[in-house]
């Protein structure tokens, strides 16, 4: 099925004759913008773009579909402001719960956007760890929608009433402390940190327990130097020269220094973020909603951020 909100940036692309000139009036990346049409192409099963190093040419297919684009996306806008005109007393507000580094590094981003502005939406925000806004979707609850994350199969359980929508990967990467001399960019492998101290979650969460299980697979059994569950925190111990830590790239947004993230062939993990959503709240707009969330995280950079 083609995605509306790649066919609004078919339509910036085509009129402004570049992937950046679109993505800056979008506010997108232009990774992201490029992102969306190669995804618009399969969806499609047509060429829209002949790509150079210097530039992108539409294609006459890509000039077609612009020109239904245009109509297509016109009557979803009137579909919308109808159904906000009818139901604005149900459907002006969304509610939403989302778990702190996506609510610091990547929901501001989208609020700042023009796309999220012609949604129309008014989000009320509740930030809280998954399990917390998982029981605020339960009967009766606060919310409409949670935005929570999942490291290997378990951990979360959620209602049978709810449908869930995978948003993205947010990819851990091992920080190391500046002070041990360990260039930002070098290769190490797993056995290389087997004899440093490390800064572990508590045993017996979830994530502990997925980290420790990969940490066993590379005969990794490391030596504890403190145990947390904040990544905030992790990030700060480890610029102290505490231990290295495996810290997701969300949290590594604000590119805190004294530290330096490598990426360990052995060590990959990734956690799972994805939304929770009242089956008898789900609408474009909410569609609309998770699908620019989604590009916003497709847009923030996965290369380690050297110091």
């Amino acid at each position: 099925m083609v995605n509306p909100v790649h066919l609004r940036t078919l339509l910036e692309v085509t009129r402004r004759g570049s992937f950046a000139a679109a993505a800056l009036q979008l506010g997108y990346t232009a990774s992201a913008v490029s992102q969306q049409m190669s995804a618009l192409e399969r969806a499609a099963g047509v060429k829209l773009f002949e790509r150079s190093a210097r530039s992108v040419q539409p294609t006459e297919a890509a000039v077609v579909m612009s020109r239904h684009a245009a109509k297509v996306l016109t009557d979803i806008d009137a579909l919308l402001a109808a159904t906000s005109s009818t139901y604005e007393s149900t459907h002006e507000e969304l509610r939403v719960g989302i778990f702190p580094s996506l609510a610091t590094y990547a929901l501001p981003r989208l609020l700042r956007t023009p796309a999220w502005r012609d949604l129309g939406l008014n989000l009320k925000v509740f930030v809280a760890e998954p399990a917390q806004t998982i029981h605020g979707l339960r009967t009766g609850g606060e919310l409409d929608i949670a935005l929570v994350y999942q490291v290997g199969q378990g951990g979360l359980a959620w209602p049978h009433t709810v449908s869930r929508q995978w948003i993205g990967d947010d990819n851990f990467r091992v920080v190391l402390p500046q002070s041990w001399g360990i260039r930002s960019g070098s290769e190490v492998s797993a056995s290389q940190l087997a004899e440093m101290p490390w800064i572990m979650h508590h045993p017996g969460t979830a994530d502990a327990t997925v980290i420790e299980r990969l940490f066993a697979s590379c005969s990794l059994h490391p030596r504890v130097a403190a145990y947390c569950d904040d990544f905030n925190a992790s990030l700060e111990l480890a610029a102290a020269g505490v231990g290295a830590a495996l810290v997701p790239e969300l949290a590594l947004q604000r590119g805190t220094s004294g530290v330096v993230v490598l990426d360990v062939p052995e060590i990959r993990l990734a956690r799972s973020i994805f939304a929770l959503l009242l089956n008898e709240k789900q609408n474009v707009q909410v569609d609309l909603f998770m699908d620019q969330l989604s590009g916003i995280l497709r847009g923030l950079s996965i290369a380690p951020k050297h110091q």
